[in-house]
């Protein structure tokens, strides 16, 4: 996984790829009052959006200690529109015997296209995750993850995914994702080209 990390840093060096930051709700929702955000898209779960409760949670895909659970770093090319996540799963990730949990695929599916979504100016919900699994993941392989934005409608955004070896040899994963938002996505598409 360090191999693959250094050479995705060496082409952050030109700018044609951007290294990402980790998922960070404080990072993303910086500007946003978090219950005026949960108000929104759950007009009835005013008592989620409680400071306290969330000031106490911790993100689903960062919350094993380091090695056992979900080990990522995601790049980004934006001439490509593309994000590749570079993951390693952990042995607290095993649903068969030697092999990754279908719901931990998921996970990082979901994680990556939250930042596709998010590096297209949005924050989303999935409302549709659709995913064919072609080839089982051993545990503790590296793979790619990659993602992109295929198109805006209102406030439906959709993207594509899959996961490939690090050779890009084998398919194990292919997905889409249905996300909505809570404005017009394609409003914010044309503020940020005027």
């Amino acid at each position: 996984m360090r191999l693959l990390f250094d050479q995705f840093m060496k082409k952050c060096e030109d700018g044609s790829w951007t290294l990402l930051p980790s998922f960070n709700y404080k990072l993303i929702y910086r500007d946003q009052d978090v219950s005026t955000l949960m108000n929104a898209y759950f007009p009835t779960a005013s008592e989620l959006g409680n400071k306290e409760k969330l000031s106490q949670a911790q993100l689903f895909g960062t919350n094993f200690k380091d090695g056992l659970g979900f080990e990522y770093v995601m790049f980004y090319n934006d001439v490509e529109q593309r994000i590749v996540c570079v993951f390693q799963g952990g042995p607290h990730l095993q649903g068969m015997p030697g092999f990754l949990h279908g719901g931990a695929i998921a996970t990082m599916i979901d994680i990556t296209l939250g930042m596709s979504a998010i590096i297209a100016g949005e924050i989303v919900m999935t409302a549709n995750l659709n995913i064919n699994f072609k080839r089982p993941i051993s545990l503790r392989s590296v793979v790619l993850i990659n993602s992109q934005l295929d198109k805006i409608e209102g406030r439906k955004l959709f993207f594509s995914s899959n996961i490939q070896s690090i050779d890009e040899k084998i398919l194990y994963t292919e997905a889409t994702v249905l996300a909505v938002c809570r404005n017009d996505g394609r409003k914010k598409q044309e503020e940020d080209h005027e």
